[in-house]
């Protein structure tokens, strides 16, 4: 069930919707808004008790679904979608931005299968016109905005091109990869796949034949990079990773770590795959999560501050308070 902040703005999207599409059929809206037919006449029916103030019936929204077609009326004063606001299209600008500075994302046998064109991308032309179009549209306060935002996706000295390069001929990657929570670097061969953007981050996505899986590897931590002239043939197993909800891969052989947040600190179950999660009261939660490894867990500790303690187990607890104390006792001598 959607809360109040998530149906305001939709119903302020549905009814010009569906003034602008007078007698389209209940199932055809529904999957429009990504909503089930029962919410969506939830939704009907809710608008149908709106209305200018008065609240008499001439002053409501008339609104009918009987056999299945929606039809709508006395509703012109909203009629027209909602605008974006500066803070919403400065956002979309600068993921626009982000996304045109990101590579090729698809290997040259995904171009065949589409028909030789660009797969699954756009071009820079097409961002540059939609980019154009949205300032035009925003204004000049979410133009001001979004140029103070500068878009630059790390990557090492020559990373980046090597990756394009390897992507656009279809070669396989020799890689000096460091890995900063065993602080060591590691030879890998990669077949790559494609390049994504996460939190600002830019990573190659490819198969590894010294883990023997897919894998993520981030461009700023590549310390060499050299084009194979072998062709890059994932195996038949190798499926695209989901980053919609990080690149954080717990494994279940990984410690399982117990903390405690305050109500800023609940975002650490939102961001991360959590094992266990209870309510404490007063937006408390006490949270289960799989560390990839100490210093991963030292650092997010030492991120919270005040906002969240690591309470076991105890061995971890106790370094993440070692930390702190040496911490804070650099701060106390540089000042």
């Amino acid at each position: 069930m959607s809360g109040s902040a998530d149906r305001l703005p939709r119903l302020l999207a549905l009814v010009p919707y569906l003034m602008s599409h007078p007698g389209a059929q209940v199932g055809e809206v529904a999957a429009v808004f990504g909503l089930s037919e029962k919410q969506l006449i939830d939704d009907l029916q809710l608008v149908w008790m709106c209305g200018l103030p008065g609240h008499t019936p001439g002053d409501l929204i008339d609104v009918s679904w009987d056999g299945g077609e929606i039809l709508i009326d006395n509703a012109d004063t909203i009629a027209r979608p909602l605008r974006l606001g500066i803070d919403e299209a400065s956002a979309l600008l600068v993921a626009l931005r982000m996304l045109a500075a990101t590579p090729e994302l698809a290997l040259p046998a995904a171009r065949e299968q589409a028909g030789g064109g660009q797969a699954g991308g756009v071009t820079g032309d097409a961002l540059a016109r939609v980019t154009a179009k949205l300032e035009r549209a925003a204004g000049e306060g979410a133009a001001t905005v979004s140029s103070q935002v500068a878009v630059d996706v790390d990557a090492a000295p020559d990373a980046l091109p090597r990756v394009r390069e390897a992507l656009t001929g279809g070669r396989r990657l020799s890689l000096r990869y460091y890995v900063p929570g065993r602080d060591e670097v590691t030879p890998r061969e990669v077949d790559p796949t494609r390049v994504v953007v996460v939190d600002g981050r830019a990573y190659l996505e490819g198969w590894c034949y010294r883990a023997e899986a897919m894998r993520l590897f981030r461009l700023d931590r590549m310390l060499g990079v050299d084009v194979l002239d072998v062709p890059a043939d994932p195996p038949a197993e190798a499926e695209p990773i989901d980053v919609t909800r990080g690149v954080f891969r717990p494994s279940p052989t990984d410690e399982l770590v117990e903390l405690e947040l305050s109500a800023a600190g609940r975002w650490v179950a939102e961001y991360y795959p959590c094992e266990e999660v209870a309510e404490l009261g007063e937006g408390r939660l006490r949270v289960a999560l799989r560390a990839r490894d100490e210093d991963w867990i030292v650092k997010l500790a030492l991120r919270l501050g005040d906002t969240g303690r690591v309470v076991a187990p105890p061995r971890m607890a106790e370094t993440v308070r070692a930390e702190a104390e040496r911490a804070l006792a650099l701060y106390a001598h540089g000042s």
